[in-house]
């Protein structure tokens, strides 16, 4: 008969107590988190640079002050690189025509490439203006060895940061001394 514990609620055996206890700690803490902090990019990023933007078609609206890029999308923007299936540019005041971007809406196989950090997701939007991207659905977000998982990332360009959140999983490799 195995040794038990009684407390105000019903007889426990002990082994049952680190059996849970064992399978407590066996997930990781990380895979519990709703939402974490992470460094993201350089700080040397500008979004004042130009945008340019390439793929394989491009349909404007005048009348709405939209830009429609399709197939193969790659945008650059200094050292920022975002590639995806739909690229949808809207233009600040005075439409297509002002030449001035208010916000890109990526769509379909989105990656983000910024320095050393990479991230993937369904959907981005890239806030000009305010330096941050947004990206949703699926989210893992690469840095070296190390990856995060969640629903919902933002990036911001400005401060170098970005927060993670929906049920957030990591990976994360320890420095090892070994040559």
């Amino acid at each position: 008969m195995s040794p038990s514990i009684r407390g105000k609620g019903p007889v426990v055996s002990i082994r049952g107590r680190l059996a849970a206890l064992a399978l407590v700690l066996a997930v990781p803490v990380a895979a519990w988190a709703q939402g974490a902090q992470i460094a993201f990019g350089s700080l040397d990023h500008d979004a004042s640079l130009p945008v340019e933007v390439t793929a394989e078609s491009l349909s404007v609206d005048q009348g709405d002050g939209t830009a429609v890029f399709s197939g193969d999308v790659v945008v650059g923007q200094g050292t920022l690189r975002l590639s995806a299936a739909r690229v949808l540019v809207v233009y600040g005041s005075g439409g297509a025509g002002s030449g001035k971007i208010s916000r890109l809406e990526a769509s379909g196989s989105v990656v983000l490439v910024l320095g050393e950090d990479a991230a993937q997701a369904q959907e981005a939007v890239y806030s000009i203006d305010t330096a941050t991207i947004v990206m949703t659905g699926d989210v893992l977000l690469t840095q070296g060895d190390n990856a995060v998982e969640g629903q919902r990332l933002e990036v911001d360009l400005n401060r170098g940061t970005g927060a993670m959140e929906g049920r957030v999983r990591t990976v994360l490799t320890p420095a090892s001394d070994k040559p």
